[in-house]
């Protein structure tokens, strides 16, 4: 299957890349070249000239975007989100591209979860500019797979892992690897976690899998576990020692509130369940990667 990427530098997509013997990776004119076969552009909006990038391609997984940064306004989220999101599925309908698959965010469902896990029929709630700009990304490439036929795959992963991931992850293994303790003892949260590779697999699955079309897929590891658990996790993947203070939570949510970080300390102790079996009942896919298996890869990044 002939595949094009965009995204294909960035964290996901280089796990993604290293799964593909072969496929056009989307860059821009100043990058460096990562990939045997490109197609260059000046950015993503609604003005990109795809012309002559979608010559014998079958499918596209559609990773490029602005990642969630207080530095972005909602006119930025809206041009390359959502506007360059939309001209690049209309232009890959047009030239004949089959499959478009699309990471959305599981911050379309909402914030957290507190007695049912959220699940394809849950009624999105975005909590930030971010996740509504993903949304409505999601809205308009419905729309346009009725007017042109192109297959459409949604897929929202949870909090996303692995080596070298930026963001809330990132943060947890740079402190993990530098401090031997951490205030999560009496966190006994439920939160879903995907590591790189299992989403990965899961996009080329989506990718080619003749039932995926026109669904949406909450991408998780399929078991729901506690920061503690999962710093943890992160400490055993990078051989060290970790010790967890029992912190009461409500401590934690009110020092949050003092320094104006509510947001983050509910993003560490509150709860964020998927339900992502329709993964396995409509594709037959199941994550191949323990939490262990992926973690490990940490230490032979940290080397």
């Amino acid at each position: 299957m002939n595949m094009l990427i965009t995204g294909a530098s960035g964290f996901i997509g280089a796990s993604l890349s290293s799964r593909l013997p072969s496929f056009v990776s989307v860059v821009r004119n100043s990058s460096e070249q990562i990939s045997q076969s490109e197609f260059k552009i000046d950015e993503l909006s609604s003005k990109t000239n795809w012309q002559g990038a979608f010559n014998q391609i079958d499918s596209i997984i559609h990773l490029a975007g602005l990642a969630h940064s207080h530095s972005f306004t909602n006119d930025d989220y809206q041009s390359v989100n959502v506007d360059g999101t939309l001209h690049l599925a209309r232009e890959a309908a047009m030239a004949g591209v089959r499959r478009f698959v699309f990471v959305s965010s599981i911050g379309v469902n909402g914030i957290s979860t507190k007695q049912v896990p959220f699940s394809v029929n849950s009624e999105p709630k975005p909590h930030n500019a971010y996740a509504q700009s993903k949304y409505d990304a999601e809205i308009g490439l419905k729309k346009i797979a009725d007017e042109t036929g192109l297959e459409i795959v949604i897929i929202r992963p949870t909090l996303v892992y692995g080596p070298n991931a930026p963001g809330n992850f990132g943060s947890l293994t740079r402190l993990v690897n530098r401090v031997p303790v951490l205030p999560f003892g009496l966190v006994n949260n439920k939160r879903d976690f995907i590591s790189v590779q299992n989403l990965a697999d899961l996009l080329v699955t989506c990718a080619n899998h003749p039932k995926a079309a026109g669904h949406t897929f909450l991408a998780s590891d399929g078991e729901a576990v506690s920061i503690k658990d999962f710093t943890y996790a992160i400490a055993k993947g990078l051989n060290k020692q970790l010790i967890q203070l029992p912190v009461p939570v409500w401590c934690m949510r009110f020092a949050g509130k003092l320094v104006g970080k509510s947001m983050m300390v509910e993003q560490l102790a509150g709860n964020l369940e998927v339900d992502s079996s329709n993964a396995q009942e409509v594709l037959g896919w199941i994550p191949p990667y323990t939490m262990q298996q992926a973690m490990h890869s940490l230490l032979e990044n940290n080397k």
